[in-house]
């Protein structure tokens, strides 16, 4: 009998991580979650940060558990969010606070940088969308505030290509977590050396990018020892939009998604970026994406809505008739929102629900400020949030279709959000296209698809999307 081949994805998103193991079973992936941990940001000095010793903690934690159980990896790799760094001394120690995208920071920092390079170079140049959290204003804040930091840094690492380089001792910048900086050349796909020039960044944090696919290396000895194990690390698509995104279950050449979860990012893939004036003016990004396919997307606000609200909810928030002991779950908020009757819409792409102190307040005064009806109970502020997604995605669609000059019939839905039954019905309804909605963990599939492409398991993009189309399935909503 075959020894079994075990992969393994660490994937960690903004509110939590897990650690998914697979191997191939009769033509199909079988995956197995053998670790989850809590994720979220902490405050100190008044600034929202990570705590990356203690996520690289769990890291560990959860390669033990892979010891354990007795399913050694070949491979592994890690996804994360993007745009947030480390930087490092020459002595490799970190510098500062691992800062988060949602920390304040950033405000006016746009401007700055537009002093120096105009908002419409800047996007000729990169083809990123304008976010205030980008990593281009990051590091405009950290020279304003900190440029000490800054001068005293040897090396600048994204937050999954420091995990990586904690478990091998390697400093691999890879390309898909590169390109959301807003300093990648998207014609290139490599550092744009002039532009960071031009902002007074230091030449010497940004080295030649690593493609996903890459094999960096291997365990060093003391993680060996800590784990019980060794194996090879290899980069996947470290944005986990762009692991994501991976797993789309299309033969198409291009396809219209939304990767659903924290974010709502909603494209379509395309071999060159858009890096023109219309695309611009609709806020588009052109992320680089497996095998330099670019990522043609918006980002929607998502479920990160629903997230808040839903904490708030379990957390005491109290209303008429409402005890506090009810069922706040997403599923079934979700059932009970598609119950309501409520009709109003709020702009959920706006800044205003980015980081507000209460989600459902921020709901309830949009409502007010346009005299809509204003949501009351738990169900109506869901029902609002879910069908203004809905929206969202519909506007985000409309506006695909006229830039790239193609009509799309359906729309792939990837990620938690492919779950949410009455979202996807919705959306059907709302956008007047087929919604075909799964995998679930789509993110970590398509980290685990491209340990398996560089292994060989698979020959290509394709053939490995066909391959989660097989294993996992979709289904089907009508419009």
């Amino acid at each position: 009998m075959a020894e079994i081949k075990y992969y393994l994805a660490v994937d960690i998103g903004a509110s939590s991580g897990r650690h998914i193991l697979s191997h191939m079973e009769d033509g199909r992936m079988v995956n197995e979650e053998v670790y989850r941990f809590y994720n979220g940001n902490d405050t100190v000095n008044g600034h929202l940060v990570w705590d990356t010793d203690r996520i690289f903690d769990e890291i560990i934690n959860g390669m033990k558990k892979c010891a354990e159980l007795g399913k050694i990896p070949t491979s592994m790799g890690i996804d994360t969010w993007a745009v947030d760094y480390v930087l490092l001394d020459k002595d490799d120690r970190r510098i500062g606070q691992c800062y988060a995208y949602r920390d304040s920071r950033t405000q006016g920092m746009d401007a700055e940088v537009y002093k120096v390079v105009p908002e419409n170079e800047l996007y000729a140049r990169t083809g990123i969308q304008k976010a205030i959290f980008n990593t281009v204003f990051q590091l405009m804040a950290a020279k304003q505030e900190a440029p000490q930091d800054l001068e005293n840094a040897a090396s600048m690492l994204m937050v999954p290509d420091y995990f990586h380089f904690l478990l091998t001792g390697v400093k691999a910048q890879e390309y898909t977590n590169a390109s959301t900086t807003g300093l990648v050349n998207a014609v290139t796909g490599q550092w744009d050396t002039e532009l960071i020039t031009k902002l007074g960044y230091p030449k010497r944090l940004f080295e030649p990018l690593s493609m996903p696919g890459t094999v960096i290396g291997v365990l060093k000895l003391e993680i060996r020892d800590k784990v019980g194990f060794d194996c090879a690390v290899v980069l996947p698509a470290t944005h986990d939009t762009g692991s994501a995104v991976m797993s789309v279950p299309t033969d198409a050449d291009d396809t219209l998604y939304i990767s659903s979860g924290t974010w709502s990012l909603m494209g379509t893939e395309r071999k060159e970026a858009d890096c023109s004036h219309a695309a611009m003016a609709a806020n588009f990004t052109n992320e680089g994406g497996y095998d330099h396919r670019y990522r043609f997307l918006k980002n929607i606000m998502g479920l990160w809505m629903i997230q808040s609200v839903k904490k708030e909810f379990e957390t005491g928030y109290r209303y008429k008739d409402f005890t506090g002991d009810e069922d706040y779950g997403f599923g079934h908020l979700c059932d009970m929102a598609a119950k309501e009757s409520i009709e109003s819409i709020v702009p959920a792409n706006d800044g205003r629900f980015l980081s507000p102190m209460s989600m459902i307040l921020e709901v309830q005064r949009a409502c007010g400020e346009t005299e809509q009806q204003v949501p009351e109970s738990p169900w109506e502020i869901a029902r609002v949030i879910y069908r203004s997604l809905a929206v969202c995605y519909r506007e985000a669609a409309e506006e695909i279709e006229q830039i790239t000059g193609k009509h799309y019939d359906a729309i792939n839905i990837v990620g938690g959000g492919s779950n949410a039954v009455w979202l996807n019905e919705l959306t059907a309804s709302v956008t007047g296209k087929t919604v075909l909605a799964g995998p679930g963990e789509a993110t970590a599939i398509g980290n685990l698809g491209t340990q398996m492409i560089a292994d060989g398991v698979f020959k290509d993009l394709f053939d490995f999307r066909r391959c989660v189309r097989k294993s996992f399935g979709v289904k089907e909503y009508k419009a």
